[in-house]
């Protein structure tokens, strides 16, 4: 697969319109309200959605707008910021451990331990011995979850244009609803962005079990399709059925 971010389209393919494609969306929202109500009934499954990008690619709103329609019962949702003190003092999965879902669960990594092999890297706070160390740690982690857990993992990167990003970022600053947003620091960390890319493509290559699927997000309605699709076809192999009364009930 291709991991070269800087040759990938963060656009729709030409030939998907709109409106044509905010209609599947929400017919695929209205799908996955049942199917994750079916999740969380059987209790057999549980479904880990890491999205990872970079800032103002669109995570919060994607998260609104793909599970907020779910049942919030079954659904959570954690971001991770910089290390708290308490969790500077234990290894980097602590915190990350400590949060995956339960089986019946959907649980969103609002940006995840990949945290750990990227902006330490892009600052030089990890060598690349230790990030070498971490790739085997996280993929042994993410096997774990796997094959011992019943648990399914969709990484999501949601590939935001410096252009679009830059937008963005500014309307930070005039638009009052998104004022509470701004981080002059945003700035900084976009113009580093041919640094996470090298950074990020060692991710995709290094960690890909399950591969990590690039999401175009400039435009938000083909973001919000892409994740809401793919999370519908996941759940449908599942092959899930409600619980049955059984003899004595």
């Amino acid at each position: 697969m291709n991991y070269d971010l800087a040759k990938i389209s963060t656009r729709a393919p030409e030939n998907i319109k709109k409106e044509d494609c905010k209609k599947k969306t929400q017919l695929i929202l209205e799908e996955l309200d049942e199917l994750q109500n079916l999740l969380y009934a059987e209790g057999k499954h549980a479904v880990l959605i890491i999205l990872q990008g970079m800032d103002a690619s669109g995570k919060d709103g994607a998260i609104k707008n793909v599970f907020g329609s779910m049942n919030p019962q079954g659904v959570q949702v954690t971001s991770f910021k910089v290390p708290t003190e308490e969790e500077q003092a234990h290894d980097f999965l602590w915190r990350i451990h400590k949060n995956v879902p339960a089986k019946g669960y959907i649980q969103v990594f609002n940006r995840s331990h990949y945290e750990d092999v990227l902006v330490t890297r892009v600052h030089g706070w990890c060598s690349d011995k230790l990030a070498r160390q971490r790739f085997d740690a996280i993929n042994h982690f993410e096997k774990l979850l796997q094959e011992h857990s019943s648990t399914s993992i969709l990484k999501f990167y949601l590939h935001v244009s410096a252009e679009e990003q830059a937008e963005r970022l500014n309307e930070r600053m005039s638009d009052p609803a998104k004022m509470w947003k701004y981080n002059k620091k945003d700035f900084e960390e976009a113009a580093l962005r041919d640094q996470y890319y090298k950074y990020y493509k060692e991710c995709f290559v290094t960690c890909n079990q399950p591969e990590w699927q690039i999401v175009p997000a400039d435009q938000n309605w083909y973001k919000e399709y892409c994740i809401a699709k793919a999370l519908k076809d996941h759940l449908q192999k599942l092959k899930m059925k409600y619980p049955t009364l059984t003899s004595g009930s």
